[in-house]
């Protein structure tokens, strides 16, 4: 974390750009309105690196399973703007819960969490023992034999509703695919995907 002063925020993060070598727009930043000195007054504004932002999700993510009675360590890594974080605990499955909902709870909640401090939205996922990957991979295949009958009949397929990053397996597994596109529809924790034949 680096502080930087200027007579006005834009100021303040313009000294920042120029000194980090960041566009104005990537800076990750905190502003308290906190002016300084008692003659020429500043305005002080705090620019992280994505390393503190990465730091506050393992720390968050921890408290919040220290608070179930769980003990964890996690592992984390930055994947193409994607903060994925891995979770070892004592007690995997409780926190994965049925069909992945806890987990899902979970990831929602650091996000939530993460965004809101720094005032900006950042993609992170979470996983235990290969969850997600495991279950990215099922639905992949389920997309590719969906999308084969949808080929055949010209009926489009809808899945049961999902999370964003499940959605995203599926229109990714299946771009480019002759005949079918992919699209969501409906609204927060309703939204699904539909494989719709195309001439």
């Amino acid at each position: 974390m680096q502080v930087y002063l200027g007579k006005t925020v834009d100021e303040a993060l313009q000294k920042a750009s120029e000194e980090t070598g960041t566009p104005i727009q990537d800076l990750i930043f905190l502003d308290y309105g906190k002016t300084v000195g008692l003659f020429s007054k500043k305005v002080q504004i705090e620019v992280y690196d994505l390393s503190d932002v990465i730091l506050y999700a393992e720390d968050y993510l921890l408290n919040a399973i220290d608070s179930l009675g769980i003990e964890s360590s996690v592992k984390s890594k930055l994947d193409n703007d994607v903060i994925r974080i891995t979770i070892d605990s004592t007690h995997n499955p409780i926190l994965i819960g049925k069909n992945g909902v806890t987990l899902q709870a979970l990831n929602e909640l650091v996000k939530l969490a993460t965004n809101n401090h720094f005032h900006k939205r950042f993609r992170i996922l979470l996983d235990i023992n290969g969850y997600k990957d495991n279950k990215y991979y099922r639905l992949e295949r389920l997309a590719r034999k969906c999308a084969k009958d949808v080929q055949k009949t010209k009926t489009t397929y809808t899945f049961e509703p999902m999370p964003a990053d499940e959605r995203r397996a599926i229109h990714n597994a299946l771009s480019g695919w002759r005949n079918v596109r992919t699209e969501s529809i409906g609204e927060g924790t309703h939204r699904q995907v539909q494989i719709i034949y195309v001439e």
